[in-house]
Formats: structure tokens, sequence, C-alpha cells
């Protein structure tokens, strides 16, 4: 027996703790290899190249599926592995730390490798190789690819997709949730000619769009103009609004500056001249008046010093009374009609029914009650599996509501969740059921369609929303029946469902020879909750890395920085997050190619510090501001 001294007491690796240590080690791995017989038909069913990662898969489950945190103390006060960095090869990192303690106690060990999947090294090889089959190789400076998603002015502007490229971009992500093919194929022919120009790789990923809850078409708002003169703080007017005034359906074009433009009559028009004032009545009761400041051959210049409504209704009237003969007042037109949106409040209750439900306001009915508001949804069937409590989310969470009535395929949902005053709801905005038991298959018939095109052009693709193995089978079916089974597949995990069957869905995607996953973080957090996203992102990384699988890391990556220019610092944060998982997704935006550069350069410096869970000790040296290795600020 080994002994020794831990300060005034015994050394942590006595007898008799390391004999307790074996005895619960041991117990613990016959669980593993149970669970492993237990799932030996699921194993034998994937690819060949991927057997290591499924059966280590197995075992990973069935470790995390025990509380071992006592366990780890106890190994990590030797200074032994405490398994948590095993995910990758769970068996091996046990037999390590059991032939450990066997030496210390001094019994004889004999290395167990046929019961080990894979070992440190060989499972790094693994999920480095899988990687490179589904997204192509990293970029030599970078350790981790960058797909962005591809805007349709890419299918036009070539520069654009070179650019891209040329920052740093490894893959496209087409979504065929819109746009069509002539797009798609433009696109994909922009970014094969980029990559080959500037010699570099760059696959092509389609995003099937599944069977995605949006809302349905809403009756456009009232046609009404709206003008106002500019203020001091004081409310004082320091600018009038200027409105042209043009014959009905001749606009006078971009080139005429004015805050509003308004079609009259021309003959009426005519007879303006500069001075004469109008006058009319707004759609509030209150009375106005333009003046008249300038002729042009498009029409007139006015200016008003008052906020004004205008409807199709109001009527323009000139005073001046120079005219004897002659019309003095015009109608209006060319007004276009308000933003086809709802407006919303906490309280509200709105239906919610079939696609074919036309959205429209909440209004008077009979007797002094109120009509609720209505809205569509583009998938009818997940209405039919609603039952009254369940919660309702509008627009990627940011509309909550919960549902408390269901009759005749509509479902009413009170709002609980809205701005003070009122959030707008417009069509095509995603629709979240968290607590609903979805039963549509992820491959819908416009998939299967599109699938039919993505072939032809694409790497990978995407299988969205999908919530069970068979919607996987379904995928592999398909592209079997298409002889395309050798591209590689993307399972989208972005709602409760998948989640719940991530290593059921794991397993089966690996009978494909090339699969990864899209942690779709956006979705995901609406439907488990906000405060749980950070805990449930952390566990499907662990998940993809124990089964050797390559995951992409997407939604909002670097949002504020594509979009305006100028990135916050908990995107900054977030984005050096990516740097644990083998693609970092970015979405289109003005200022993409600033984000993709941004993007290599984080990651990029990140790998010094940290792989996965481990973190790397380099020598620090960003104290010193005449180092070399300091990265540069973005531009």
């Amino acid at each position: 027996m080994v002994k020794g001294r831990e300060g005034a007491g015994q050394a942590p690796w006595e007898g008799e703790d390391v004999e307790a240590l074996i005895g619960e080690l041991f117990a613990l791995k016959n669980g593993l290899l149970e669970a492993q017989g237990d799932q030996r038909d699921a194993v034998a069913a994937v690819h060949p190249e991927h057997v290591a990662g499924a059966t280590n898969l197995v075992h990973y489950v069935a470790l995390r599926q025990r509380d071992v945190r006592s366990l780890q103390d106890r190994l990590a006060r030797m200074g032994l592995s405490s398994l948590g960095r095993a995910e990758s090869h769970v068996m091996a990192n046990l037999d390590k730390v059991l032939g450990l303690l066997h030496r210390l106690c001094g019994r004889p060990w004999s290395v167990m490798s046929a019961d080990e999947p894979a070992g440190y090294n060989s499972a790094r090889r693994l999920l480095a190789a899988h990687a490179d089959a589904l997204l192509g190789a990293a970029p030599p400076a970078c350790p981790v690819r960058i797909m962005v998603t591809m805007p349709a002015e890419a299918a036009e502007d070539y520069g654009l997709v070179r650019d891209m490229v040329l920052a740093g971009m490894t893959c496209a992500r087409i979504n065929c949730a819109h746009d069509g093919e002539p797009v798609w194929q433009a696109i994909a022919d922009n970014v094969k000619r980029a990559a080959a120009e500037a010699g570099r790789s760059c696959r092509i990923h389609m995003d099937l769009g599944g069977p995605k809850l949006r809302t349905g078409p809403v009756e456009p708002g009232p046609a009404v103009l709206k003008w106002k003169p500019g203020r001091d703080a004081l409310g004082r007017v320091i600018r009038p609004a200027r409105i042209g005034l043009h014959p009905f359906g001749e606009s006078p074009g971009a080139d005429v500056p004015a805050d509003a433009h308004l079609g009259v009559d021309g003959e009426w028009l005519a007879q303006l001249v500069t001075g004469d004032a109008v006058e009319f009545v707004d759609a509030r009761g209150a009375h106005r008046r333009l003046d008249i400041v300038d002729v042009q051959t498009w029409g007139c210049m006015a200016e008003s010093s008052r906020t004004a409504y205008v409807v199709p209704e109001t009527r323009l009237t000139l005073s001046s009374e120079r005219l004897v003969h002659g019309r003095r007042t015009s109608g209006v037109g060319d007004i276009p009609p308000g933003p086809a949106v709802l407006k919303l409040h906490n309280g509200e209750r709105i239906v919610l029914g079939n696609g074919g439900l036309t959205g429209r306001p909440a209004a008077p009915g009979p007797e002094g009650a109120t009509r609720p508001a209505t809205i569509g949804c583009t998938l009818p069937e997940a209405l039919r599996r609603i039952h009254v409590g369940q919660r309702v989310y509008f627009d990627d969470g940011r509309i909550r509501g919960v549902v408390r009535g269901v009759s005749h395929g509509k479902a009413e949902v009170e709002i609980t969740r809205a701005r003070e005053e009122g959030d707008r709801l417009a069509p095509d905005k995603g629709i979240n059921l968290p607590d609903t038991d979805i039963d549509v298959p992820a491959l819908t018939d416009t998939d299967r369609a599109d699938l039919a095109f993505a072939v032809t052009v694409a790497d990978s693709i995407g299988l969205s929303f999908v919530r069970s193995p068979v919607d996987v089978i379904l995928l592999q079916e398909a592209l079997r029946m298409l002889g395309a089974e050798h591209l590689g597949i993307v399972l989208k995990i972005e709602n409760r469902a998948a989640f719940g069957q991530l290593p059921e869905l794991l397993l089966t995607a690996m009978r494909s020879r090339c699969a990864g996953l899209m942690i779709a973080r956006g979705d995901l957090a609406v439907e488990i909750g906000y405060e749980r996203l950070a805990e449930v992102q952390e566990e499907i990384l662990w998940c993809a890395e124990a089964a050797h699988m390559p995951v992409i890391w997407a939604t909002q990556v670097l949002e504020g920085l594509a979009k305006t220019g100028q990135p916050s610092r908990a995107e900054i944060t977030d984005a050096a997050m990516g740097e644990r998982a083998e693609c970092v997704m970015l979405n289109k935006g003005p200022h993409i190619v600033e984000a993709i550069e941004t993007l290599v350069g984080i990651v990029s410096r990140m790998a010094g510090h940290q792989h996965k869970k481990q973190s790397w000790l380099r020598r620090l040296r960003s104290w010193d501001l005449d180092d070399a290795d300091l990265p540069a600020p973005t531009r």
C-alpha cells in the first residue's frame, strides 16, 4: 500500500479510499457496458464509420444518467481525471483512471482496450474527419468553419459573394424557405465560381423549409397619409412639413423631396399658383391648411405647419378669392394602405385559425361586445392538437399568450406578454407551441420538391423542425430514392421534442455516412425558455462530441455587427463561445463581410486558449502592449 501525507492528515490515496473508488468505478463501468448491450441493435444500424461514435454516445448517456459529482470530487483531490472531459472517450477515460488507481495501491492492471470504442487521440481524429466530410476542411488560420446565410442579392452580386469567400466563408447556406430555384441556382453558381477563383473550398448547404408554423395574411390597414412639421424641444415649429401635390396616378418621382406626396384632380391642380391657400378637415375632424409655395411641371409643393391625417374621403378646398369660375375643391388619392399588422395588448384575446383565416384587428361587435382580433396559422394540423392552458408564442417569443378556448379548429388565445404600448404582429411571423405535441412530418411535400433540386447543387441538406427519428429516416429514404445518399445531413435542433430525443436522433442520423447537428438557438430558446438556453446548448454540444458528430453554432452570432456595423459586447463573447463547435453560422446583413472577418479573428485567437471544454494554458501576453501577438482592433 502506498502511504503519504496531506498536510497533517493522511494522503488522499490511502488504501481504503483507493479500494472504494475502484469499486465505484467498476460498478459505473459495468453499468455503461450494460447500456451498450441494451442499445446493441441501434448501434448495429449505424454506418460503419460511426460505430465508435454511436457506442461512445451510449456510454456517455448512461454516464450522465447518474449523479457522479461526489466521485468526481474525490478523484480530483487525488490529482486524477474527474471524468469531466470524457465526452469523446468515456470508456477509455474510465479505464485510464482505473489503471492509475490500481497502480497506486500496488494491484496488477491490464489495459482493457477491447472495451474502448475510442481513446483520447482517436476520438479527436474521428470528430475531425467527420467534420471535414460534412463541412469541408477548416481554413489553416481558423479552427472552425464559417457558414453564412446567403441573401437573395447574392444571385446577382458576384462581387459580394467573392468578398465573402475571401473574408473567410467556407460554407454558403441557402434557405429554401425563401426565393426559388432560379435564385438558388444563381447563388450556387456564384459561390462555386468565387471559390474556384480564390483557390479555396466553399461548401453549399441547403436548408429545407420544413413545417414552420407562421402567421397567415393580415388585411391591410386603413389608407391614411400622415405628415407633421419639425419641432424643437419646446414644441415650436422649426420646419413646416412639405407635401407634393400631383395629378392622380402621376408620381413626381424620388428626386422631388417631400415629407408626403398626395394625388389630386389635375384640372384643379392646374389652377393653383404660389401663395394660394388650401383648406381641409382631416380624419380627426381637425381644420388644417396647405400653403402653396412652388409650382412645377409635375405639380405643386405645399407646406403645412400642423400635423394632419388625410384619408381618401378628405376634400381639399381652394380658399382664394381670385377664382370667378373653375373648380374650388378636389378629392385626394394615391394614398397607400397602412401596414398589414395587428396591434396586440396584454389581456386582449386573439382567435388563431387555419391558414385561410385573414388576420383582422379587434372591432366592435353586436350589442356592445368586441369582436376579437383574428390571425391564421399556416399549419392547421397543429391546431387540431392544441389544448386549453397551453402556451402560444408569436414572432420568436416577442408576443406570448395562453390558450383559453378551443372549438371548430380554432383557438382563442389570451395575450399574456406584450409591451405596455402594445406589440405589432405581422404576417409570416413564427408561431411556437412549446406545450403542444405536433404530429407533423418534418419533410413536407414542398420540401420533397425542393430536395429534388437541392441534390443537384448542394453538399449537405438541413432538416428543419425535426422532432423524432422517423423524420430523419424519411429524409434518408428520400435521399436514397434520389441517388444522393452521399450528401451530408444536418439535423436542426430547434424544439423541445428534438432536444428530448437527442440521443435517438443522433443514432438515427449516424445511419448516414455524413451527418451533423445545428443548434438553432432562436426557436430553441423560445420553446424551452431563454433562461434554460445556456444549459441546453451545453448539453447538445456534449452529446454531439460524444457521438463524434460536428456541430453548427447558429442564430444571431454577431447579428448587430452584420446588420448595423456595430457589435455589442455580449455578442462578441457569444461569438467566442462558437469556437467549441466545428462551424459557426452568420446571418445575412449589409455588413456581413466585416462580420466574417471579425469572427475569423475571434475564434482564431480563442483557439489558443480553449478547445471544447478544455482550457489551454498558453503563455499569457495580453498585458504586453508591444507584443505582436496582441489582437488588433476590428475596423
